[in-house]
Formats: C-alpha cells, structure tokens, sequence
C-alpha cells in the first residue's frame, strides 16, 4: 500500500514540475516525460530547453542552452523516448535524437543522430538502430515501436 502510494506521488510530482517548467519557465517538455529534482536545466536561457515525451532525466545531468564564451544563447534539442544517464552533460545546441541513450558521464558536445548510443568525453557513438520505448528502455516488446 505504501508502495502504491509513493508511485502516485512520484508521478503527481513529475507532472506537477512539468507543468511548472512549461508554464513558469516556458521550457517545451513533454507528456510523460520525468525529470530528476537533482538534474540540472539551464534557467538562463529557459525557452531553449526543448525534451520531446517519454524521455528520463536523470539525477545530476546537465542540460545548457547557453555559451558563455561566445556570448550565444542556442536551443538543446532531446527527442523522445531517450534516457540522459547520470551527471552527464548535454552542451548549447546540441541536439539528441528520437530513442536515444545517452551512458552516465558523457559529455555531448556534438548531434547524437536518432536510435543511437553514446558515451565517453567527448561523447561518441557505440551503438545504432536502437528500439526504445518509455524512458528509452531497451525491451524486446519494444522493437516495432515508433
């Protein structure tokens, strides 16, 4: 009952911070889409922070929308479907496609192209064709979804 209980509270408070990231912060995310409270969305240029539906975000990632050397704010682009591992980096401007994973640590510093893997400093592609589904797992029933 408990357990029950804090699955719905979970999920109460994941669409209550989207709803206030929308609204409040005008950051396009979508439905169903679960953000860690210790991830970190660059509030700088929060209109660029654009997450596509069904996609996780996990505790101390890293999502920017601004360069600060080059004085350029840039929108980050994350498809749906895909799972951003913890503490890494996603740089201004880049953009991760549809049913995308993303290994724990890496730094994206280029595009990671749509069904792709990729891990490392800098981030670099180890896996293609992937078939994802909710929150970009990797599940044999997964294989003929869009």
């Amino acid at each position: 009952m408990l357990v029950a209980l804090r699955n719905r509270l979970k999920r109460a408070f994941a669409a209550l911070r989207r709803v206030y990231l929308r609204r409040v912060w005008g950051m396009q995310i979508g439905e169903g889409t679960s953000i860690s409270g210790k991830a970190f969305l660059d509030f700088t240029n929060p209109r660029g922070v654009h997450i596509g539906a069904w996609t996780v975000i996990t505790p101390g990632v890293r999502i920017f929308t601004h360069d600060y050397i080059h004085a350029a704010h840039c929108d980050t682009h994350i498809g749906s479907k895909c799972f951003i591992g913890a503490n890494s980096v996603i740089t201004a401007g880049v953009t991760v496609g549809d049913h995308c994973i993303i290994a724990a640590g890496s730094i994206v510093t280029k595009d990671v192209p749509a069904r792709s893997m990729v891990a490392g400093n800098p981030a670099k592609v180890i896996k293609q064709d992937l078939r994802t589904g909710q929150f970009g797992r990797v599940v044999p029933w997964a294989k003929g979804l869009n």
